[in-house]
């Protein structure tokens, strides 16, 4: 008696033992796929539900189907004004396509290592393009969306979506290497406003001191052509006041030379019949 009850119950014991090599569940919040020495042997994940695997010789991989979520090491990138700072962002994805997810990426580990090289080159290159005021403030979301949207066309060859891709935290590296090369940046750009500067001050005080030339001239030219033509009206009006009396015109003349002439303590000996004392006599 005892032996048919050590039989029965060693036969229970195979049969538990081979059921649990045949069958296997999966519960509506994974996939899974069978595997045969390794490799999946079918073209399609199995679903929620009682499965059946051959014992010993296959293997069952579960996937999750929930949404998964990772983050990213914070890493130090610069933008386009070359300010550099540390980002910390976190990924959230899910696996579409198990057969082809565990065919390229195996497992999630070596999908969350692959999608971290995929987003961050993604961000780099999209933070790299902006100044850091727009990273921070003005342009955040759609340097997002255009990180999200590159990475997911790179992720898709992996069965894999990328749901989101979210910045937590942006910092300065507190580094004196940092610190150095900020302040020269700024040295650079105060020694090019001067340059600049400079240069425009140079270029109106010539621009300035042509225009002021120019004028000067110009004033010079008008001055010689009024002081010509003051010249000419005076010879035309003296002309004209002489030919309309010679004589008196003589006679001043004749006088303004005696004015001249004779004057204190002055001595001139002279003719009687010199043509200068001729209104004398």
């Amino acid at each position: 008696m005892n032996r048919i009850i050590a039989t029965v119950l060693a036969s229970v014991v195979v049969v538990a033992l081979i059921a649990t090599q045949c069958i296997f569940f999966v519960n509506e919040r994974q996939s899974a796929i069978v595997l045969q020495l390794g490799e999946a042997i079918e073209d399609k994940a199995r679903t929620s539900g009682l499965n059946f695997k051959l014992p010993f010789i296959q293997s069952v991989v579960f996937f999750e189907d929930r949404l998964l979520v990772f983050d990213i090491a914070k890493t130090e990138t610069l933008t386009a004004d070359l300010k550099a700072f540390e980002i910390d962002n976190y990924v959230c994805w899910r696996i579409t396509d198990p057969m082809l997810f565990y065919r390229s990426l195996r497992n999630e580990r070596g999908a969350e290592r692959r999608l971290e090289e995929i987003v961050f080159s993604q961000l780099r290159a999209a933070i790299g393009s902006r100044e850091l005021i727009e990273v921070v403030k003005t342009h955040r979301a759609a340097i997002m969306a255009t990180v999200l949207e590159r990475a997911q066309t790179q992720a898709e060859q992996y069965g894999v979506r990328i749901v989101d891709v979210r910045i937590k935290r942006a910092d300065l590296p507190n580094r004196p290497a940092i610190y150095a090369r900020m302040i020269a940046e700024r040295q650079r750009m105060a020694n090019l406003y001067r340059y600049e500067g400079q240069s425009e001050f140079l270029r109106i005080h010539s621009e300035a001191e042509r225009e002021r030339d120019v004028i000067l001239a110009d004033a010079n030219r008008q001055s010689i052509i009024i002081r010509g033509q003051a010249d000419a009206n005076a010879i035309r009006i003296f002309a004209e006041a002489i030919s309309l009396d010679p004589e008196f015109y003589e006679f001043s003349r004749s006088l303004e030379v005696y004015r001249r002439a004779f004057r204190d303590n002055s001595r001139i000996i002279l003719s009687s019949d010199d043509p200068l004392l001729r209104y004398l006599r």
